[in-house]
């Protein structure tokens, strides 16, 4: 990673943060589990290089428990998103959260592959789910990375210890 900073997100940098999740995801809203999330207004951590975000993980806390809720990477295989989840590891540990988990759909093999790795681990396939998620962000595509179809929801965790 050459020059690359990691800060927690504050308020001065949050239009930037917009941006750069509308650039990614066509827009400033993600659905998981039925719920709409604006990442750009959610706690989390961002990378930043000559002056541009470069990286995004946003998250959400409930019941004791880390939701992660968009984890963008503008260049692959440069480090930036496994920093951004050590990051949001440390800061659950902190917090006293019993677990770390994230939704990702069916097409998205390469995030299924990057959380293995970072010792994330499938707990439930919510079937369909995503024809839910599509009342609530109709701009979600019919196909997917690789042209697979986007159908269902799959919840990966990473339990932490006490």
């Amino acid at each position: 990673m050459k020059e690359c900073s990691f800060s927690e997100i504050n308020n001065d940098g949050r239009s930037q943060l917009r941006q750069f999740v509308r650039e990614y995801w066509g827009g400033d809203r993600m659905v998981t589990r039925g719920r709409i999330h604006y990442p750009a207004e959610q706690p989390g951590f961002w990378a930043e290089e000559a002056g541009r975000p470069v990286g995004l993980l946003t998250y959400d806390l409930q019941a004791g428990e880390m939701e992660v809720t968009l984890l963008q990477s503008r260049d692959r295989e440069r480090g930036v998103g496994t920093r951004l989840v050590e990051l949001a590891l440390e800061k659950a540990r902190a917090l006293g959260c019993s677990r770390v988990w994230l939704v990702i759909t069916n097409d998205n093999i390469r995030a299924f592959r990057f959380y293995q790795k970072r010792g994330f681990g499938l707990v439930r396939l919510h079937y369909d789910a995503v024809r839910e998620s599509r009342k609530l962000k109709p701009q979600i595509p019919e196909l997917g990375q690789e042209g697979i179809p986007i159908r269902h929801e799959l919840e990966l965790e990473r339990r932490l210890e006490g």
